[in-house]
């Protein structure tokens, strides 16, 4: 499989570094786009082998898979550059703007192939680590041959899961999003933990051990996560009263709150 990444940003060169440090495919079958030199530079450093061009027609020639990573408001006009190249009998393409939807997708293609394969994906940046939890949607009429190579693709990079897209905006929020709640939440353990008299290098190092206990107890067990707390919450004791502490500052309601800002309306 030979893979164009349009836009070589967080995003694009996440999916090339991770693709090819967990050896999905050689750095050779990747071609990255980006407009500025100095970032093609970076990539191919980080990926030798890695073929870059500041021309995106350079991703499109050979590839199979096409990954736009674009911010959302780029998408139409790159899109519309490149639509005349792509076969889209053949080439599947497959976007990572988080708003902008398959019929918007429809409406920019509506005089190309109506044969084509347009898959949305969601995915976070722990991809540069085999960690992502990645969203996939697409038409229901797609033909699943065209989507198991996408599906591969961020399998690879973590975990993916197809879903509707009309789910697609909440689990963005809880996945896509919320990758930077959990990194704002480390960072206020972090300092807290400061404020009591820990170092913060120290500090940081036991609460990540923490949250990959936390991780591998509920994925072991199953259980839900109120009954694990139940189990560290004995009567008048100190987790109790941190819990409570939390609660009264708003924890949980700030969460879902956060949650249901993140839900383009």
């Amino acid at each position: 499989m030979k893979i164009g990444i349009i836009g070589g940003g967080n995003m694009g060169s996440a999916i090339a570094v991770g693709l090819v440090s967990t050896g999905f495919i050689p750095a050779s079958d990747i071609t990255v786009t980006s407009p500025r030199q100095a970032t093609l530079d970076r990539i191919a450093d980080a990926c030798p082998g890695i073929t870059t061009d500041t021309d995106n027609a350079a991703a499109v020639k050979e590839a199979d898979v096409i990954i736009l990573a674009v911010k959302p408001w780029l998408v139409q006009s790159v899109v519309e550059e490149i639509a005349p190249r792509i076969d889209f009998r053949q080439q599947t393409l497959v976007s990572l703007a988080a708003t902008v939807s398959l019929a918007d997708f429809d409406n920019i293609l509506r005089n190309y192939s109506s044969r084509r394969t347009i898959v949305r994906a969601i995915p976070n940046t722990a991809m540069a680590v085999g960690r992502s939890m990645t969203f996939i949607c697409h038409a229901d009429d797609a033909d699943p041959a065209r989507i198991s190579p996408v599906t591969d693709i961020f399998d690879r990079l973590g975990t993916a899961a197809v879903i509707p897209e009309q789910q697609l905006g909440a689990a963005m929020a809880l996945c896509s999003c919320g990758i930077a709640y959990v990194m704002r939440f480390i960072r206020a353990a972090s300092e807290g933990s400061v404020e009591l008299g820990l170092y913060p290098d120290k500090a940081k190092e036991w609460f990540l051990q923490t949250m990959r206990g936390a991780v591998e107890l509920l994925e072991s067990t199953g259980a839900n996560p109120e009954s694990e707390i139940d189990k560290v919450t004995t009567p008048g004791g100190l987790t109790i009263r941190g819990l409570n502490a939390m609660e009264e500052s708003g924890f949980s309601g700030a969460v879902i709150k956060g949650l249901r800002a993140s839900v383009k309306h």
